[in-house]
């Protein structure tokens, strides 16, 4: 698989929020909580955010099939909404954006969250040595797990 990791394009804004919200409903379905603001995200929200964060795209025969972003403010780098389309998970996708984004924020520390449902993200950033420091309850069903490294 010849992935390519790269800066998305205002363009690509429109392709990478109809992924996110494809993503995100696994996660929405497994906290029982589909009120989650990746769900509800509109375009002139993530172009705003594409003004002051890195977006990156993950794509593969020309379809982008994975995105990451982060910003960096005061020595941390804040890491979010890494996705990879339900079909092409589990083969490398999160690793390479997370490589990346790393990269393009070196010196910094790393901070993310994820649900504390989402076993299979929690196994991933813990494997990319990354280590929980903070769990903060965000809704009656959801509450969320915060990592740094």
């Amino acid at each position: 698989m010849d992935i390519i990791i790269k800066k998305a394009e205002e363009r690509d804004l429109e392709d990478i929020l109809r992924l996110q919200k494809l993503a995100f409903m696994g996660e929405a379905r497994r906290h029982n909580d589909f009120s989650i603001a990746p769900l509800h995200q509109t375009i002139e929200e993530i172009t705003k955010e594409a003004e002051s964060s890195l977006i990156l795209k993950a794509v593969l025969d020309k379809r982008i099939v994975g995105s990451a972003r982060a910003y960096e403010k005061e020595g941390t780098c804040y890491i979010g909404r890494v996705i990879v389309h339900p079909e092409y998970e589990n083969k490398g996708i999160g690793k390479r954006l997370m490589t990346e984004i790393e990269a393009n924020f070196k010196d910094c520390r790393y901070e993310l969250f994820t649900g504390y449902l989402s076993e299979k993200n929690i196994a991933f950033y813990e494997k990319l040595g990354y280590k929980r420091f903070k769990i903060q309850q965000v809704s009656e069903a959801v509450q969320l797990i915060f990592f740094k490294k």
